[in-house]
């Protein structure tokens, strides 16, 4: 297995997260909702075996729509300039990001993270991380409507490696979960108290 040990600026998962304000058993509900099972999360493990191979293949992709959408790429602007430092860096954890989802378990640790990545994406700790200036929020909206390319653009590189159609697409549904999953953990800075 992929290690998970990594050097990466400003990550430091199951270090200085405090805890999720969503319980493991509030977890479990959300895991059974997007009806994400042991064979998503066997195929979700396989799927991290094909992609982490690909990892700066999916970065350029993902980068290449950020870059070529301004109201998305002023998230990592100030004053309508691109901050490259704070693109790379952030591609660096982002990389990170889809070995967690992939090969981590969905765990109490994997869970303080999620909300850690939240605040990090909120004005709450926006910016922070990196010590820079740039949008001071990730607005949710675009957060929800990333879950399509985040997706869709995964499933032709899941089947680079010669697996059977039917296995990329048990692959590509985890994935897809995986991630509707997450993107629900990432509302809770976002969503008045009580209401989450």
């Amino acid at each position: 297995m992929e290690s998970l040990e990594t050097n990466v600026k400003g990550y430091d998962y199951g270090k200085t997260a405090k805890p999720s304000p969503i319980t493991l058993k509030e977890l479990e509900l959300l895991k059974a909702t997007v009806l994400f099972s042991p064979t998503d999360e066997e195929n979700l493990r396989k799927a991290g075996g094909v992609l982490i191979e690909q990892a700066d293949a999916i970065m350029d992709i993902w980068y290449e729509l950020i870059g070529s959408h301004p109201h998305l790429l002023i998230y990592f602007s100030k004053n309508n300039m691109a901050n490259l430092e704070y693109l790379t860096a952030v591609r660096k954890r982002f990389i990170q990001w889809v070995k967690d989802v992939c090969l981590r378990p969905f765990d109490q640790a994997w869970l303080n993270y999620q909300h850690e990545i939240a605040l990090r994406h909120h004005s709450i700790k926006k910016n922070k991380t990196d010590e820079i200036e740039a949008a001071p929020i990730v607005h949710y909206r675009y957060i929800i409507a990333f879950i399509y390319p985040i997706t869709a653009t995964i499933k032709p590189l899941l089947a680079n490696k010669g697996h059977a159609p039917e296995e990329v697409e048990a692959m590509h549904q985890a994935w897809f979960k995986a991630i509707v999953l997450t993107v629900t953990l990432l509302a809770y800075p976002y969503v008045r108290t009580g209401e989450f």
